[in-house]
């Protein structure tokens, strides 16, 4: 009966244990995520290095008629458009906020889900990424998906 008390214990502080690294990982993600929206509203280039060389990049084009149709690019066709936003993004001092900012653990990392309001508008746009921690330490963005309604996206779809 002894030993039955001992292996209980021992669970227990295993659970303890796991419980916390998933905390400290949860709330490093939510960092890494706070140092990316301030990258972005700052047009800094550091962006370009918090994303995986094989990141799944998902655009989420409203149409007009309300309908969603997902568009997916290569991270360095991504990354590339990405620099040339952010000269046009400075000129016209264009900024995102993000609300509801959630994480959880999920299989393949850290899902970080938010709604995202672009600057001079009223509608907030649902958004998420996950992001991995590599052995290094580092976290980087494995998959970003972004609800938008800017209609060109849509020339992009299905080539």
């Amino acid at each position: 009966m002894k030993k039955f008390g001992y292996i209980l214990i021992i669970v227990g502080l295993l659970c303890i244990a796991n419980s916390v690294v998933f905390a400290d990982d949860t709330a490093d993600a939510i960092k890494f995520f706070k140092r990316y929206v301030n990258a972005a509203n700052s047009y800094d280039k550091s962006i370009l290095q918090m994303y995986s060389p094989n990141a799944r990049i998902i655009r989420q084009v409203i149409k007009p008629d309300g309908a969603l149709e997902d568009i997916e690019t290569d991270t360095n066709t991504y990354l590339r458009q990405l620099q040339l936003g952010q000269k046009t993004a400075r000129l016209r001092r264009y900024k995102n906020s993000y609300t509801n900012i959630r994480a959880e653990k999920i299989s393949n990392g850290i899902k970080i889900s938010s709604l995202r309001q672009p600057s001079g508008e009223k509608y907030r746009l649902r958004t998420y990424m996950i992001i991995q921690k590599q052995p290094n330490g580092e976290w980087l963005i494995i998959e970003e998906m972004m609800q938008t309604k800017v209609q060109i996206f849509l020339k992009y779809a299905n080539k």
